[in-house]
């Protein structure tokens, strides 16, 4: 595993963010056709993924948030605020061994919410195409690191949090723009929160007003090119809290591209 993260000085290891990132761009271009159902159902199904990742694959709808986000064989890719990498560790053998995924978190998430869980799935995981990167919400990758180089960038379920923890949104969707190449994609899900409310319910209801997300991200340059409704949920009047659900969560899942 490649960890770019600074030490207790402040200075980034430039001997290891070089080698890694001339790893990542050097990767196979994503010209392979996109995995079909059962190509994606096999990946989800492989006996090293752990009982926790396959049962969390049928809350999340894994096979058709795949299938949505339309990764590939060789792409270079990037999971924004990755937690314990479950996202990223599932793009990870899509892309295979051609391919090479970052997974980010901020120093502050790996120190409180990740706690050693990233490291444990790594060594469990046994591709060698899956990285993290330890950088702020408005840096993201390494500050030594090409732009332009990324076909995907996805962000799951905790861009809300920006709004409470006091994280530059705007910075952050600059800095996904600029980390993609010409036709990337950036590809976000979010708990639905009620028209008007924006973010401010981002804390005490962990949901985002999806209107407000995506000016957001357009402001950044990015064109909506497709929206996903199979976590979708009508019932679900968006007025509680998403970690206590009467009903099922309405979560919306949308894809923007780079022009």
């Amino acid at each position: 595993m490649n960890i770019h993260r600074r030490n207790p000085a402040g200075k980034p290891s430039w001997l290891a963010l070089c080698l890694a990132w001339a790893v990542l761009s050097t990767a196979g271009c994503a010209t392979s056709p996109p995995p079909t159902l059962d190509q994606i159902t096999a990946a989800l199904s492989a006996p090293d993924r752990s009982e926790a990742d396959k049962a969390n694959d049928a809350r999340r709808k894994a096979r058709d948030m795949l299938a949505f986000i339309d990764v590939r064989p060789g792409m270079r890719a990037m999971d924004v605020n990755a937690g314990a990498g479950y996202t990223a560790e599932m793009l990870a053998r899509i892309v295979g061994a051609n391919g090479r995924v970052i997974a980010h978190n901020t120093p502050q998430y790996m120190e409180t919410m990740s706690k050693g869980r990233f490291e444990e799935r790594v060594k469990a995981y046994s591709g060698k195409n899956l990285s993290l990167s330890v950088q702020s919400y408005e840096t993201l990758l390494p500050p030594d690191a090409a732009k332009g180089a990324l076909d995907l960038v996805t962000f799951m379920f905790n861009y809300h949090d920006l709004g409470w923890i006091g994280a530059d949104r705007a910075r952050l969707n600059r800095a996904v723009f600029e980390a993609l190449k010409p036709g990337g994609y950036y590809v976000l899900a979010d708990h639905s929160g009620r028209p008007g409310t924006g973010i401010s319910e981002a804390k005490s209801l962990h949901r985002i007003e999806e209107a407000f997300l995506r000016k957001e991200v357009e402001a950044a340059g990015f064109k909506l090119v497709a929206e996903g409704n199979f976590l979708r949920n009508p019932a679900d009047p968006r007025d509680q809290s998403v970690f206590k659900p009467a009903q099922p969560n309405d979560e919306f899942v949308l894809k923007f591209q780079k022009p």
